[in-house]
């Protein structure tokens, strides 16, 4: 599991500490360093981070006051401070850790297993809400004068055949009127993705990656086509 880090201090030398501490924990990646709060909202409107760094004391908006403003779909939050009477906020706020300055890089490794721990939790918990939520959906598909349901949970990938789609199913093959951009626009992006002008492929389908192909637990192989190879790679190792 990657975690996507954002770090969000005001004083040079303490984001350049948190980066040099950052780059020595694989399971890390940090997508930006931010001097304000200003900075940091900017980048979650375009990013997706999955742990925030965060000092309290800033000019302008202070660590605590940005973290109440954000909003439900916020990061998890180690805040960084030289002030240890924030505490109690910080447990309010629901943070996973408070990092007295200076840090030291075990106490920094410390809360960094910490939040691997909960993290993993959570990314777990919400995978096993996308499944139970895939069980319920499905498609209507009219083939062969007939209207068929498909559960989403049973489609493998769906296949282009110019002005039809063929769905390859744990229960057989189906091939309807559609194009593959209706249904790229239509099915849920956290459950399928698209690889090649050719193939939808449902993720919980895919069993590995390697030389520019997605291996199916069928097991079949089905190429990556170079428009989408960076939104794969993206979605697999995110």
């Amino acid at each position: 599991m990657i975690i996507k880090c954002l770090i969000v201090d005001d004083e040079q030398l303490a984001r350049e500490m948190l980066q040099a501490y950052l780059l020595k924990i694989p399971e890390l990646e940090l997508v930006a360093l931010c001097k304000s709060a200003y900075e940091a909202q900017e980048v979650l409107k375009t990013q997706a981070i999955d742990l925030m760094f965060l000092d309290i004391q800033m000019p302008q908006q202070s660590g605590i006051d940005f973290l109440k403003h954000l909003g439900l779909d916020k990061p998890s939050v180690i805040f960084t401070t030289a002030y240890p009477n924030y505490a109690v906020q910080g447990f309010e706020l629901e943070v996973l850790d408070y990092l007295l300055k200076p840090i030291s890089f075990d106490r920094f490794e410390q809360a960094i297993q910490k939040s691997i721990k909960t993290l993993d939790t959570t990314y777990k918990a919400t995978l096993f809400e996308q499944q139970k939520e895939l069980e319920e959906q499905f498609l209507m598909v009219h083939s062969e004068h007939k209207h068929h349901k498909i559960f989403l949970k049973d489609i493998i990938y769906i296949e282009s055949l110019k002005e039809y789609v063929r769905y390859h199913t744990t229960q057989g093959k189906i091939i309807e009127l559609n194009s593959m951009k209706r249904l790229e626009a239509d099915l849920p992006k956290h459950q399928f993705i698209r690889i090649h002008r050719s193939y939808i492929v449902a993720l919980l389908q895919i069993q590995s990656y390697q030389h520019g192909k997605i291996i199916l637990k069928l097991p079949l192989e089905l190429p990556i086509g170079k428009t989408y190879k960076k939104a794969i790679l993206e979605q697999l190792f995110k």
